[in-house]
């Protein structure tokens, strides 16, 4: 997923940062666990006779880097595959926090790696260095993969308690701060991902608002010119059929002239609310284009289906009129309707000209009706 698929909605973009953090920090995790088994089996006393344990346990750690860089997030979009994805990689981590601390005990309790148990004990440190400050995004699961680190190693020394008890004691007052710091940082994290989440709900806003008309609600012309070209290529391609209804208020002027420029702004935003109580399908797009002019995207409609729709609207104005201030205002609309059909129009444009020019034509032959587009 690219930065400009970056997901808007809260949960998904939570899971996705996670995701995209956990890749990034684990990438070379791998890596270090093979290279401390190496040194720790190289500079062990006799790492000839140690051969078979070398042997399988770089293949144990070349399978599990293998497994961490195999283990993409390529192709997820929903919160599920996410959490899957997250439930799976953990796994990987904690397996191979276990499998160090095994190592890590085996090397501690075997003399042959007396040459080399300080180098397996550092590396037990700096994997739990960077457990807390890379993986604080999940604290619980961090903790158990200290817990499989650790314990393991401070078990083997504490049954060596009068050779390593000053080992001892040193390594659980570290992992003690590594715990506090985990804490910290897991709430570092948090709060650093709910200013991310803030700031996405102000992008998120800012973009509805550069959408919206501001007095009606609906969307504006933006929207249009964005949302009207994509619906085209999608009903061209799907072979379905997408509906186009333009519709302007008669004699707008005269209200304006009337009622001062709050009465026309009243008027407008009560023909859009009566526009939703038409027009109210959740596919349907409900546009103010500019002025008194508006229109309706109605993808997967008809012309026919659309017909009844917009004569259904014209009648009910002319019946009901607006009421504004108490107060009923005549009104009527001419309306303009077409279906886009890939045999006259070759493009957005072209099916736009056609249902403008529909719209037009109503308003020169007497106003207050419903023309279709010419084929």
């Amino acid at each position: 997923m690219t930065d400009a698929e970056v997901p808007r909605q809260p949960t998904t973009f939570a899971l996705w940062r996670e995701v995209d953090d956990t890749r990034i920090r684990t990438r070379l995790g791998g890596f270090f666990y093979l290279l401390a088994w190496l040194l720790t089996w190289i500079f062990s006393t006799a790492p000839g006779s140690l051969i078979v344990t070398g042997l399988l346990g770089t293949a144990l750690f070349t399978a599990l880097l293998a497994a961490r860089l195999l283990h993409r997030p390529d192709g997820l979009e929903t919160p599920q595959q996410l959490q899957r994805w997250l439930n799976h990689h953990w796994g990987l981590i904690l397996l191979t926090a276990l499998c160090w601390g095994q190592t890590h005990a085996l090397v501690l309790y075997r003399d042959e790696y007396n040459d080399s148990e300080l180098i397996a004990t550092l590396s037990t440190i700096a994997f739990g260095t960077a457990m807390t400050f890379n993986f604080a995004m999940r604290r619980q699961r961090a903790l158990l993969a200290l817990a499989l680190l650790y314990l393991p190693g401070l078990a083997v020394m504490a049954l060596d308690w009068q050779n390593r008890h000053a080992l001892l004691i040193t390594l659980i007052f570290y992992l003690a701060y590594l715990v506090l710091v985990l804490g910290r940082n897991h709430r570092e994290y948090r709060s650093t991902l709910a200013l991310e989440l803030k700031l996405l709900d102000q992008q998120r806003q800012l973009d509805l608002l550069s959408r919206t008309d501001s007095l009606t609600q609906l969307g504006n012309r933006y929207q249009f010119n964005n949302l009207f070209p994509s619906l085209v290529a999608s009903a061209q391609r799907k072979g379905e059929p997408l509906s186009l209804v333009l519709l302007d208020i008669d004699f707008f002027k005269k209200v304006n002239d009337e009622h001062g420029h709050a009465g026309g702004d009243a008027c407008l935003s009560a023909f859009a609310e009566r526009m939703r109580r038409v027009f109210r399908r959740d596919g349907d797009a409900l546009l103010r284009l500019g002025g008194e002019e508006f229109g309706v995207l109605l993808p997967g409609t008809t012309q026919a289906q659309a017909w009844d729709l917009a004569e259904r609207f014209r009648q009910e104005l002319e019946a009901e009129g607006l009421l504004l201030a108490d107060q009923r205002l005549e009104l009527t609309t001419s309306l303009g309707i077409g279906s886009f059909d890939s045999r006259y129009d070759s493009d957005a444009d072209a099916f736009f000209k056609r249902v403008d020019s529909a719209l037009y034509r109503a308003k020169r032959e007497g106003r207050n009706r419903l023309v279709a587009a010419d084929h």
